[in-house]
């Protein structure tokens, strides 16, 4: 039966051609879309989930309230994670967790710079990243003990197991001892590095981890089997009032401690407006899940309309097939296994376009997704989609079709009725309904990513260098800032103890005359060197910047704008102000420049003059045209008088778009998947076009015959697909407007949401519908009305 089912299939199929392909390149390309989306939903949500123990791994994340706010961050203080440990005793393993800047290692040879963190003994007891070489227990154990990547041991040794207690120089500075290989961290990992040292590494460097008034350092820490997190979550909450000697009704800041399962982290890492978890990357995981059923469905819905459509034509068919004793439910079986053949060669179609398509489609979300054809559970769900697509799309035409009446079929009376004309038409809105949502959607998104890229920040982000300060820079700074301003194509040189576009370091500990004390506010700061307004490019509201013609300047301080309205003086320069005890004055008021993504409000600034302090980035201002020149001439200098570093540098621009990844993927996928819905609902828009006039070519011939000219004809038979449009847009727009300002909202400065982006959405749907009837819609006016009658 099921062989007799697919033969009639085959039959009908190739009998309709240009039906067949349009339903095939819809259904395919609807796929194709689905597909790519689901592979890419499967590799978010397995981020971070392969852990031996994940369902007891947490994140301690703080939420912090002060200036009468709430504030969530990942930040705590450095011991907090290993003195958990010691006072709960549900909690079996912790391991404080900190970014180390890209450092310098030196084997014999070989210098090279790597990507790694710093985490407490725990770490590998902890999280189940694969070891070569060395074991978990003492993976990190002692204070020179570092844990390196399988492409780091064999850049510096040749092999994992040569690299196993070598000894390898950090930094230049000291020597570690590598306790442990481990294996490359793979695409499901979303914290990658190349090594870990022991938490005393860091420490030694920045002694401010040890202290339980600093924020920065991450917390992990990993529950006995036995343990409840909801009770230990309450017993965290308030642990950090001890330490900090808090007594919360006096207190201005208070930091309350929360878990999140670590899994959770890497898709839910936003925070509302409490502190609290709320959203993150899991958004455009449900937007684009979202999208992939979308135009699944208007894939689905080319092959309803127009199998209902060309229902007529297979109206003698069904009424022979009843007369002749055929029962309803053997001719829905019949309808259905044309429509899983269809599905099936579409699958096989998309497979193709699948494998030829997912290099690009990586290369835009900077993912290492490949196709798990060696996976049961991907055939499972492929199978599934595929059953689901074949059903959705041949169900209600296998419905419509068999519940003909043999009567009226073979006396020629079938009409369609209005309810069936009305759910044809209600398809064909709803298909450029959601057409035109995406088109909203990559209008307003892609206005977006340009108002980022033009946006003022308030300084000149082009022709700005950044070289880290590390080895014997950090003691010859002024020799190197001499020598670089000689050098031809560099304009001006400063330093400054963060980078220019991400400046995160806080206090509370400013104090100026007035200052309410019951109020705690967090002012941002950085150190600075001098010409730092002058290599930034930055205008002053008032005041002047740092100058070596004033030696009171070292215990002066700059603010911006934001900072001067909480401060609230009237006159500022030379007022005093207090930062961590050092009492000083203002000397000069910035006006207020983006030091942050453009998520973020301009946060209350201050700066101070520290041209000794040893860390920090050098920054560098070219000459328009002669950046290339300038850093040639930079690396020779910096072989010269710091051989043991090899010469790193960054360009601000490049480094503020890293701030946007995650925008800057969601406005390609959006034109690339607006492009795609609006291709398979032409195809379907196409077919329709064609069935129409071809039922309609003796009515055509017969107003042609009557005098009709083409442009009339042309008008009937494009009406009726402009007005279900037109209807379309009626009802998207206030949607797309409703969802493309909620995504906005999420910028602090975004572009305005302005009439012409929705207007243009409309013209460009009108238009594409318009030239794909044309086509067909032309075609048949212009057919001679003697060919058109002849049967008669």
């Amino acid at each position: 039966m099921i062989k007799n089912y697919l033969k009639v299939a085959w039959r009908n199929l190739s009998k309709n051609k240009t039906h067949t392909f349009i339903n095939i390149a819809g259904l395919s390309v609807g796929l194709v879309c689905s597909i790519l989306i689901l592979l890419w939903v499967q590799n978010e949500l397995a981020m971070d989930s392969f852990h031996k123990n994940s369902s007891r791994l947490y994140s301690v994340y703080a939420s912090q309230y002060y200036d009468h706010k709430a504030h969530g961050t990942y930040n705590t203080p450095g011991p907090a994670a290993e003195e958990m440990k010691k006072v709960i005793p549900e909690i079996e393993y912790a391991s404080p967790y900190a970014f180390t800047n890209p450092a310098t290692f030196q084997a014999g040879d070989k210098i090279l710079k790597m990507n790694g963190n710093s985490a407490g003994p725990d770490y590998f007891k902890m999280f189940s990243y694969p070891l070569i070489e060395g074991n978990a227990q003492n993976a990190l154990k002692g204070p020179v003990a570092i844990a390196i990547s399988r492409k780091m041991a064999v850049a510096f040794y040749g092999s994992p197991a040569a690299a196993i207690n070598k000894t390898i120089r950090y930094n230049n500075d000291k020597s570690l001892t590598v306790t442990a290989v481990f294996e490359d961290m793979g695409a499901n990992v979303s914290e990658k590095v190349d090594f870990i040292t022991n938490w005393k590494v860091f420490t030694d460097d920045n002694s401010w981890a040890l202290e339980w008034g600093n924020n920065g350092p991450s917390a992990y820490i990993m529950l006995r089997p036995d343990a409840n997190a909801a009770l230990v979550e309450k017993k965290i909450t308030r642990f950090l009032d001890k330490y900090n000697n808090l007594d919360r009704k006096t207190a201005t800041f208070i930091i309350d401690l929360a878990l999140q399962p670590y899994s959770e982290k890497y898709l839910h890492g936003n925070f509302d407006d409490q502190g609290r978890i709320d959203g993150g990357r899991i958004a455009y995981v449900r937007l684009f899940s979202i999208v992939a059923v979308f135009i699944l469905l208007i894939a689905c819905i080319n092959f309803m309309n127009l199998a209902t459509a060309r229902s007529v034509k297979r109206a003698k068919e069904i009424g022979v097939r009843k007369v002749v004793g055929a029962l309803r439910s053997s001719l829905i079986q019949q309808f259905i296994s044309e429509s899983m053949l269809i599905t099936f060669i579409a699958v096989a179609v998309s497979l193709v376009l699948l494998a030829l398509l997912l290099p690009v489609f990586n290369d835009v979300t900077q993912k290492q997704i490949v196709l798990p054809f060696n996976q049961p559970g991907f055939w499972a769900r492929l199978t599934a989609i595929t059953l689901v697509t074949g059903l959705i799309a041949g169900s209600y035409p296998a419905l419509f079709l068999s519940s003909f009446k043999p009567v009226k079929v073979l006396k020629g009376t079938l009409k369609l009725d209005t309810g069936t004309t009305f759910f044809r038409k209600g398809l064909v809105v709803f298909q450029f309904f959601l057409s035109i949502v995406l088109i909203t959607a990559t209008i307003v998104v892609s206005k977006q990513m340009s108002y980022i890229q033009s946006k003022n920040l308030g300084y000149d982000r082009e022709n700005l260098v950044y070289v880290p300060m590390e080895g014997t820079l950090i003691q010859k700074y002024e020799v190197f800032k001499q020598e670089a301003l000689s050098m031809p194509g560099v304009e001006s040189v400063t330093r400054i103890s963060n980078t220019p576009t991400n400046i995160q370091g806080s206090t509370g500990g400013i104090n100026w005359v007035g200052k309410d004390t019951t109020v705690n506010i967090q002012f941002t700061f950085a150190s600075v060197g001098y010409d730092f307004t002058k290599t930034m490019k930055l205008k002053m509201a008032a005041g002047r910047d740092f100058s070596k013609d004033f030696a009171t300047d070292s215990i002066g301080y700059i603010i911006n704008e934001a900072a001067l309205k909480r401060i609230g003086y009237k006159d500022p320069i030379g007022q005093p102000l207090t930062m961590w005890g050092k009492k000083g004055k203002i000397i000069g008021v910035l006006r207020d420049f983006h030091f942050n993504s453009l998520h973020d409000r301009i946060r209350p600034l201050i700066l101070r003059l520290r041209e000794n302090e040893d860390y920090g980035n050098f920054l560098i201002r070219t000459r328009p045209g002669k950046t290339r020149e300038a850093l040639s001439s930079m690396e020779k200098l910096c072989k010269q008088m710091n051989p043991a570093f090899p010469f790193t540098y960054y360009f601000s621009d490049e480094e503020y778009q890293k701030l946007y990844q995650n925008e800057q993927i969601v406005s390609k996928l959006s034109d690339a998947f607006s492009f795609l819905a609006i291709l398979i609902s032409c195809l379907g828009l196409l077919g329709l076009a064609m069935f129409t006039a071809e039922q309609r070519v003796k009515e055509i011939g017969i107003r042609k015959v009557l005098g009709a000219s083409v442009q009339s004809l042309y008008a009937l038979l494009s009406r009726e697909f402009l007005m279900l449009i037109g209807i379309a847009l009626l009802i998207a727009l206030p949607v797309s407007w409703y969802a493309m300002n909620k995504w906005l909202l999420g910028f602090e400065y975004h572009t305005p949401m302005q009439w012409w982006m929705f207007a243009m959405a409309g013209i460009i749907i009108l238009f594409i519908a318009l030239v794909t009837v044309s086509f067909q819609a032309i075609k048949a006016a212009l057919m001679n009305p003697i060919k058109s009658l002849r049967s008669e």
